[in-house]
């Protein structure tokens, strides 16, 4: 005879388990759990813990993950790709920058033209800044021209100082434009690295160089309305004005403070800008 706790609501069932009483005395309901010989017939599944839950039982902290470990295994596959893609094209761009302003050696005979055809004009370097010996001069670019006005007489413009203008727009801008920094000072180096003293082209890139700075010079004077109204830019001259810096006092070097001046022939072109066949 099977013994128990009168004092307790707690009853002891089939092999001699106890079951709590549920509301009025019930010791089954809703939610009551099966055991696995009971109903099963001692097959059921018992569903295991969670991979988090193993991990908080273990004392493992459970946070959740972040970045690239939240991915799926084929998205962490492709971000590798990816990242891996963008370093090799860093180093790339950086080999071929390094090249280009390395002396010459035998990477750059054998491989020059491709480094240059990758670096210009985007990329282009140089070691003026920091060479031993920097720029010491200061260049002023100027332009005039020659004009039909509208009742049909022709005049010549004052200069105008396009360096100038182009200085006064930096000074005390944070954030210049490419354009009113690099634009002018570069069509003029590009124009005399491709001429000889005489002012003749040198290859086809002269010749460029020419048409280059014809279509900047009337570009800048139809800003400043050289032509006025109804009139019509015919023929443009440049000129360059460079004087030396004047170095520190106590480097006890001297140089001459009288400006060079270097003029250009006319150069012809028409109303749009475009080139003419010729010069004057």
């Amino acid at each position: 005879m099977d013994a128990y706790d009168t004092g307790s609501d707690a009853r002891h069932g089939r092999g001699g388990q106890e079951h709590h009483a549920g509301p009025g005395g019930d010791t089954g309901g809703p939610g009551e759990s099966v055991g696995a010989d009971e109903g099963t017939g001692g097959t059921g599944a018992v569903p295991g813990p969670s991979e988090e839950a193993a991990e908080s039982a273990a004392g493992f902290p459970t946070e959740p993950r972040t970045g690239v470990a939240a991915l799926s295994p084929r998205y962490q596959i492709g971000a590798v790709v990816a990242l891996t893609v963008v370093a090799v094209a860093v180093c790339a761009h950086l080999g071929l920058v390094f090249l280009h302003l390395a002396p010459s050696n035998t990477l750059t005979k054998q491989h020059g033209a491709a480094v240059d055809e990758w670096v210009f004009p985007e990329f282009e370097q140089n070691w003026k800044l920091f060479a031993p010996n920097p720029l010491q001069q200061n260049i002023s670019v100027q332009v005039r021209a020659e004009v039909s006005t509208a009742d049909g007489e022709i005049r010549t413009t004052g200069w105008y100082d396009l360096s100038a203008e182009d200085g006064r727009a930096i000074d005390g801008n944070p954030v210049p434009s490419h354009t009113q920094q690099n634009e002018l000072r570069r069509a003029w180096d590009f124009f005399v690295a491709t001429h000889d003293s005489e002012d003749r082209p040198v290859g086809l890139r002269g010749t460029l160089s020419e048409s280059y700075l014809r279509r900047i010079a009337v570009l800048r004077l139809e800003r400043n309305d050289a032509a006025g109204p109804g009139g019509l830019v015919e023929r443009v001259q440049y000129r360059s004005r460079t004087t030396n810096v004047e170095p520190p006092p106590w480097s006890g070097e001297k140089v001459s403070d009288r400006p060079t001046v270097r003029e250009l022939p006319w150069w012809t072109v028409s109303g749009d800008g475009a080139q003419k066949e010729g010069a004057a």
